[in-house]
């Protein structure tokens, strides 16, 4: 009877031995987060036919957007908010080293949620040039991520070709967003949130453990989810009213697929 009970006793400690509470855990460490780009259960690839919600051909021929202000939270709720300084970063369909971000001095522990601003905050953005370097820095192009002419950051910038856009912008689609709801345009607000919640998936971060979160970019989304429109009918969305439905769709392409640790 005491040889049955350790059989079905020992695994069990031997599980909760494997397992850092974080209370326990020491020093710091690194993350990376990994966006991919997505077509559905497709990568995503340039100037690539493929079919929208609404039965509409398209090629992507750009897609590039800001992450910032992330804050990883662990499984017993602490958080740790990544310093401003290092805190902002521009993701490019064409750059493949752009998109995988790499943070560094995290506390240890079981990290299962991220949250991060898709886009730039307004106090950064109206702050000094002085503090707005690399990513930020307007001097720098950064591909024509900056209204020049607006003082102000394109969040999410997406173009492409559609048998579907009209025959006077050579079948061009175009959708630039930005807006922090300042100056003379508090109503246009395109700041969106988004956190990630990996459930009992866990990012060990340890002195000797760098995680990899990997998340899933489903550009598909961005045309149908939760407010569906067709090429056709919004082909140019720049800084117009429309902008928030289409913000208020890309929010939901982030989401969650695995981690290595």
């Amino acid at each position: 009877m005491k040889f049955s009970y350790l059989y079905v006793i020992l695994p069990f400690l031997l599980f909760l031995a494997g397992c850092d509470d974080d209370d326990s855990l020491q020093g710091e460490g690194q993350l990376t987060i990994e966006f991919d780009n997505r077509i559905g259960e497709e990568n995503l690839e340039l100037n690539t036919d493929y079919t929208n919600s609404s039965g509409e051909t398209f090629r992507i021929s750009k897609l590039n957007y800001y992450i910032s202000n992330i804050v990883l939270t662990t499984n017993d709720g602490r958080e740790f908010t990544v310093p401003q300084e290092s805190s902002y970063f521009l993701i490019m369909e064409n750059e493949e080293e752009s998109q995988e971000i790499v943070i560094d001095h995290i506390p240890a522990g079981n990290y299962n949620k991220i949250t991060f601003v898709i886009g730039v905050d307004s106090i950064r953005s109206t702050m000094d040039i002085s503090q707005r370097q690399g990513v930020l820095d307007p001097a720098q192009g950064h591909d024509g991520m900056y209204w020049t002419w607006n003082s102000g950051y394109i969040f999410f910038k997406m173009e492409g070709s559609s048998p579907a856009a009209p025959a006077d912008q050579d079948n061009k689609f175009y959708y630039h967003i930005g807006g922090y709801g300042g100056y003379d345009t508090k109503s246009l607000n395109n700041i969106r949130v988004r956190t990630i919640d990996m459930g009992a998936s866990l990012a060990q971060v340890r002195t000797d453990k760098k995680p990899q979160v990997h998340l899933h970019v489903d550009v598909l989304e961005l045309f149908k989810n939760p407010t569906p429109f067709t090429i056709a009918e919004h082909s140019l969305v720049m800084f117009s009213d429309f902008s928030k439905t289409v913000s208020g769709n890309y929010v939901n392409m982030f989401k969650f697929d695995h981690v290595h640790n």
